[in-house]
């Protein structure tokens, strides 16, 4: 009949809304959580600093200059308790983003929900709890593979059990891209590390065979969407096609709704350019469509990166920006009105089907070599990852990938945004780091030292045993024990594990017009120096974002320069004690945590106390002007940031500096 009112489909709900943060200390990280979650965000990211996530207390000689930059610190429960307060973890849905530590964090959190009253089986939310991809992107790794894959299977045991509502291991897939993973190395690395903990908790026994399919359900996984948004949405399809065969081929789950790919997104930060950083928003948008476009590969969680995060760390109001863009599409769109917009699309199936063709066909080489941990003890997969993003690197240098107001389209007026008294950004209070130690010794001296001592000789006997160690960190964690101690009493049964770089070995063919140039140039100096000139790129701290490195150290060696690079987490005095043993000509710091000025700090005096003040030292980093410029003063010969992306310019004005400063030979 005509004028009859055609019923409307239902609309399908929202994603989780998150934005991954936390800074400076519990209490001001929690300020803002309750702001965001006011604004409208229905779900927690939590953000921890390099200390927390690798087991340091903030008083480690390693922690400094670290409290607080990238995420809050955690050291003890008063702090974790102090981050949840007045927010009711029986109703909260918190993701935690941490990895290493991952088992002491849950403990914590489930020891603050056990002090609010709130029963473990409540509990909803996920950990990160993916080691395997730290030692190829991340780095936040502290202990060897083997025992650290026999820790995420201790948490996904205990927590399928005692927290059944709880994501026990987000394999994530997000800093494999931001490390230069193509679309099929990003399926193929994150479905074989998932192939690998799954492997792992089965011959470990201590889940029941007719359980399994329950683990294979609580599985997630959390991944990276790029601006070839077709190609994201297509790789988001692959995968959730590929973990259906996967979980019913390999691991004979029936039950559709367990081999379901659940994962969460956070968009891109990579392409964030510091060059004309209003562009990030428009850049933001079209990543996040990847992941939202496709009903049957919708993500269930969406954290959204701020536009000005390739500035330094991003203002509540930055955050809100990112939040209201996630709001206005769920909201304000038709978006979440019609079923899936591509079935049918034979472009889109046929890019799928490639995808996950080449897809397997890595995940068969990886099989073949005895899974992810033989991979990354070959170094394998480090070493494709290394090449892919060189690759990346050049295309960006040479033009043929446009990347708007850094290597095209450069001309711009200056942005407003930017353009106040913060620089567009939030900078972490200096005092944060002393204040969290202030705290840190009051705990330790309010608490019952005894039952520190006999909560820690039970972790340590657990894991001696191999026993399941959730339960002995979560008596840790009432009895007052802080992450260093519970980092350090595995440390004593596990060791510690320094990855295989990846350079070394890693090959890329790609022509550079003027490589040959730079090649000449660093020829001559070295003929003129007596020996070849020789390059340290350390990273001090605990920094593992060890991307920008790894480029430094394989354009310098494909330059003709000697190179020296040991990989993460060097103390300032290893990074000089190697300066001075391998005679090297310029050191070269890559630090991306915001810790650049004490670390950097400390180098310099090292360096002047042992009568090397003359080599010059280069520094690279998401690095603010007014910190640019104390670095210069206190003798650093040049300051790169994003914006610096031509290496050849780069290494070109290191021999430039060599040159100036030792002409006569070495």
């Amino acid at each position: 009949m005509s004028g009859e009112k055609r019923e409307q489909p239902p609309r399908d709900l929202p994603w989780l809304f998150r934005t991954y943060s936390g800074h400076s200390s519990a209490a001001a990280s929690n300020r803002l959580y309750r702001t965001n979650l006011a604004r409208g965000q229905t779900g927690l990211s939590i953000a921890f600093d390099l200390p927390t996530q690798t087991g340091y207390d903030a008083d480690h000689a390693l922690a400094k200059g670290e409290v607080g930059k990238v995420g809050v610190p955690v050291s003890h429960l008063g702090d974790m308790l102090t981050l949840f307060d007045g927010l009711p973890l029986g109703e909260m849905n918190t993701s935690m983003t941490i990895n290493a530590t991952a088992p002491w964090l849950l403990a914590l959190y489930i020891a603050a929900a056990e002090k609010q009253g709130v029963p473990r089986a409540k509990l909803q939310g996920t950990v990160q709890n993916d080691i395997i991809k730290e030692y190829l992107s991340r780095g936040t790794y502290i202990f060897p593979p083997k025992p650290s894959l026999k820790l995420i299977t201790d948490v996904i045991s205990f927590a399928y059990r005692e927290v059944p509502k709880w994501n026990p291991t987000n394999v994530c897939s997000y800093h494999l891209q931001e490390a230069g993973a193509t679309p099929v190395q990003e399926l193929a690395y994150a479905l074989a590390t998932a192939v690998c903990v799954l492997d792992g908790v089965k011959q470990s026994g201590q889940v029941p065979a007719a359980d399994l399919p329950q683990v294979v359900g609580r599985i997630s996984f959390f991944v990276n969407a790029g601006l070839k948004f077709i190609t994201e949405m297509c790789k988001m399809r692959a995968f959730a096609e590929l973990w259906d065969e996967i979980a019913r081929e390999r691991y004979g789950v029936e039950d559709p709704k367990l081999r379901r790919f659940r994962y969460g997104v956070q968009v891109n930060s990579l392409g964030l350019t510091e060059q004309q950083p209003e562009n990030n928003v428009y850049r933001i948008l079209l990543e996040m469509l990847a992941v939202t476009l496709s009903k049957n590969a919708r993500a269930r969680a969406v954290q959204l990166p701020a536009w000005n995060e390739a500035l330094g760390l991003p203002r509540p109001w930055d955050q809100q920006w990112s939040l209201r863009l996630q709001q206005i599409v769920a909201f304000e769109t038709d978006l979440l009105e019609f079923d899936d917009i591509f079935d049918g699309s034979s472009a889109i199936a046929e890019k799928v089907e490639a995808l996950k063709r080449d897809a397997r066909e890595e995940l068969a080489r990886i099989d073949a070599m005895g899974g992810a941990v033989a991979a990354i003890d070959s170094s394998y997969m480090k070493q494709r990852l290394v090449e892919s993003n060189a690759r990346r690197l050049a295309a960006i240098e040479n033009g043929s990938q446009t990347v708007v107001g850094v290597n095209k389209f450069t001309e711009s007026a200056p942005s407003p945004l930017t353009a106040g008294s913060d620089g567009g950004f939030m900078k972490v209070d200096e005092a944060a780091e002393s204040e969290q130690i202030a705290r840190l010794k009051a705990w330790r001296e309010a608490r019952d030292a005894a039952a520190v001592a006999a909560a820690l000789q039970r972790l340590e006997g657990d894991a001696r045993s191999g026993a399941n160690i959730m339960e002995a960190s979560i008596a840790c964690a009432h009895a007052g024990v802080t992450t260093g101690e519970w980092g350090a009493a595995l440390r004593k049964v596990f060791g510690e594990y320094r990855a295989p770089t990846g350079v070394a070995r890693a090959s890329v063919e790609i022509a550079r017009s003027d490589i040959s140039k730079v090649r000449g140039r660093v020829d001559a100096v070295s003929k003129r120096l007596g020996r070849r000139i020789k390059i340290l790129v350390g990273k001090p701290g605990l920094d593992g974002h060890s991307n920008g490195a790894e480029q430094i150290a394989v354009r310098a060696r494909d330059a003709g320069m000697e190179v020296v690079y040991e990989g993460i987490r060097l103390t300032p005095a290893e990074i000089v004690n190697a300066a001075l043993e391998e005679g090297v000509h310029v050191i070269g710091l890559s630090i991306l945590s915001g810790s650049h000025v004490a670390l950097v700090d400390d180098v310099m005096a090292r360096l002047k106390r042992l009568g090397l003040a003359d080599i010059p030292v280069v520094v690279g980093g998401i690095i603010p002007p007014e910190d640019a410029e104390r670095l210069r003063a206190a003798g650093v010969a040049r300051v790169y940031t994003p914006k610096d992306y031509d290496l050849n310019t780069i290494m070109g004005e290191i021999v430039d500096l060599i040159e100036a400063r030792r002409p006569a030979a070495a």
